[in-house]
């Protein structure tokens, strides 16, 4: 997270209003999309400065996967009039702050917001920040919060030239902060998380942060002196699961004296930085240049504001669009997108499945259209296209996290493939490890598969990168219903073995006539189900549930009612059916017997010998 803003005080326009469109290009090189209203030429030398920058990363991390899933789009605007046509919304007010550039990470893609006429000393230096945040996102699982924040501050001061870098060069603003402030203790710096206010208040946040860079710095410049390692020590005790303080001490040594050594190099005249050729890989001349239509420049910035959630421009911006070009898959994405994300799922799908047919080759498509098919019923045809979408994204994009996620969650839902959908939600944790949801959902999978001490791990690594209240939530419920199911587990299988001791215990009639076999009392026996989910159509209904009655081990009764009337379900074991919420994170642990009565929820159920069998139950506001 970028944290330095500068006061400027200005007045808000319209700056959509214009008689003529301004012309736009696109130039693409091998990792990223430059998209401007400038030039040819200056959106070539932005290309250039990001492939340089990116190559200055793939050598300070030459292990390091530093490739998103797709291109990270640029959008790089020649002035202050249309960087406010763009930037958050919060920032256009009257005496707000002025954003020095913006960096929009998602799960689904990748921006970044930078003007052409600022000249800052350091231009890039916000987007070097947040692109180092990107690259070591695949470290978050593991790398504490003073080290992430430290490698940004230490690469956002950089400087790339033709024939050279300048890498490292000390921070001015957070050498005069730390002269004038006590230094954090260390062992405090190393514990700091995503919650402390170390972290979000500004005077405190200021403090961590220089801190942060100092400490970086420091020992950056010290292990490239000794030909030491410390910090690579310092991360790979960290990913065998050892606590920061701790692995600091064994990598670092004692603490209080790296801590006295800190003070003393924040005292000191003069700071080193790193000089390195710049690479010679980069072909400028490779790139591709094309000039964007009036509807496709529109619909790029359309995209950037729904993602950067100011709905209005966004939608006037895909009207204009949707009128100079009637046919825009692009337009109907982020149509759809911008549906999701007011909630309006029916809407969303429609846009989606459109886009879908007008351009096949999309994966964000193929893979929205799914995911919004899948928030609603769904016969046997709809199932079809949606698993059929799924795998069309992720063999567009085999990087997609996202598309692997939801085909995951499809198969567990359904109680089928499950070992595929197990391999397709490590794919998906491995690709955004930073993600706590796909490992919520890896453990619905391992739930499905009834592999509760499985997904019990899952859950654990997920509480240590939660990074707020809410993911905490979501982590903590879902470790309590694991939790509640593999102690009803344990009943049941304690219930059945008494089932079999009573039954085996019971004489055996030798000879017996009829009229005695008729006589004799019957052998105990469980209605347990072994087969899960059992064999029938699948069908489904939405409606309020009425009627619960449970009863022991784990049985369930219940009705639902809907428009086409009431139906009649059951659960020989309420432990295996799939909960889930939509639209909302339930309070606590959620108690089958007593909280679904009354509640309105889509259930999934198979016929089967006569008896409607539950398979899930999504809870709904």
């Amino acid at each position: 997270m970028r944290r330095h803003l500068f006061a400027v005080l200005f007045l808000v326009t319209s700056v959509f209003a214009s008689d003529k469109p301004e012309p736009w290009v696109e130039v693409r090189s091998p990792h990223f999309v430059v998209v401007t209203n400038a030039n040819e030429k200056q959106a070539r030398s932005v290309a250039d400065q990001f492939e340089r920058m990116r190559s200055v990363f793939h050598t300070a991390f030459p292990k390091l996967a530093i490739d998103s899933f797709a291109p990270i789009t640029v959008v790089a605007v020649k002035d202050e009039k249309n960087f406010r046509a763009l930037e958050p919304e919060a920032y256009l007010a009257k005496g707000s702050l002025k954003l020095g550039g913006l960096f929009i990470h998602g799960s689904e893609k990748n921006y970044v917001l930078m003007r052409l006429d600022t000249g800052y000393e350091h231009p890039y230096s916000v987007v070097y920040h947040e692109y180092t945040h990107l690259l070591t996102s695949k470290a978050s699982e593991y790398m504490p919060l003073w080290l992430n924040e430290g490698f940004a501050e230490f690469y956002e001061n950089t400087d790339i030239h033709d024939k050279d870098v300048s890498l490292g060069q000390p921070s001015q603003q957070n050498i005069y902060l730390l002269r004038e402030h006590r230094l954090l203790p260390l062992e405090q710096l190393f514990s700091i998380g995503h919650d402390s206010p170390y972290y979000h208040e500004q005077d405190k946040g200021s403090i961590f942060y220089a801190e942060s860079w100092v400490l970086t710095h420091f020992l950056t410049m010290n292990d490239f002196k000794s030909k030491g390692h410390r910090i690579r020590d310092y991360l790979d005790l960290l990913s065998q699961k050892v606590d920061p303080v701790t692995a600091a001490t064994t990598a670092f040594g004692d603490l209080k004296q790296l801590q006295k050594a800190l003070e003393a190099y924040v005292g000191q005249f003069s700071f080193q930085y790193f000089k390195m050729q710049a690479s010679s890989d980069i072909d400028p001349s490779a790139f591709t240049a094309r000039p964007l239509t009036a509807s496709q420049a529109a619909v790029v910035r359309a995209d950037f504001l729904a993602y950067n959630q100011r709905t209005n421009d966004a939608r006037a911006l895909l009207e204009q669009a949707m009128r100079d070009d009637a046919g825009s898959a692009a337009a109907r994405e982020t149509l759809g997108f911008l549906e999701a994300m007011q909630g309006h799922k029916v809407e969303a799908r429609k846009w989606y499945e459109e886009a879908v047919k007008l351009d096949s080759q999309s994966y964000l498509a193929h893979y929205y259209f799914a995911a919004m098919a899948m928030n609603s019923e769904l016969n046997a045809e709809d199932e079809a296209r949606v698993e059929a979408s799924l795998r069309a994204a992720i063999k567009l994009n085999p990087a997609f996290a996202p598309a692997y996620d939801r085909l995951a969650v499809f198969y567990g839902t359904r109680r089928k493939n499950l070992q595929e959908a197990y391999l397709l939600s490590l794919n998906a944790v491995q690709d955004d490890p930073s993600n706590i949801f796909f490992r919520i959902n890896s453990a619905n999978v391992l739930m499905a598969a009834e592999r509760a001490d499985d997904a019990l791990r899952v859950l654990e690594t997920a509480s240590k990168l939660a990074k707020d209240e809410g993911e905490r939530s979501s982590v903590e419920s879902m470790v309590r219903m694991v939790e509640s199911y593999r102690k009803m587990r344990d009943q049941v299988a304690e219930h059945n073995r008494a089932i079999a001791e009573a039954n085996a215990d019971r004489p055996v009639l030798q000879n017996a006539t009829s009229k005695d076999e008729e006589a004799a009392p019957p052998k105990l026996a469980s209605r347990m189900s072994t087969e899960f989910p059992p064999r029938g159509p699948r069908k489904s209904v939405i409606g309020k549930v009425s009627d619960v009655q449970c009863s022991m081990p784990a049985v369930l009764e219940a009705k639902v009612s809907s428009s086409a009337g009431t139906t009649q379900l059951h659960s020989d074991n309420y432990y295996r059916i799939q909960f889930s919420a939509l639209g909302f994170t339930p309070q606590g642990e959620l108690h089958p017997c007593s909280d679904l009565e009354g509640a309105t929820a889509k259930v999934e159920y198979v016929d089967s010998s006569g008896t409607s069998l539950i398979i899930s139950v999504e809870l709904r506001k």
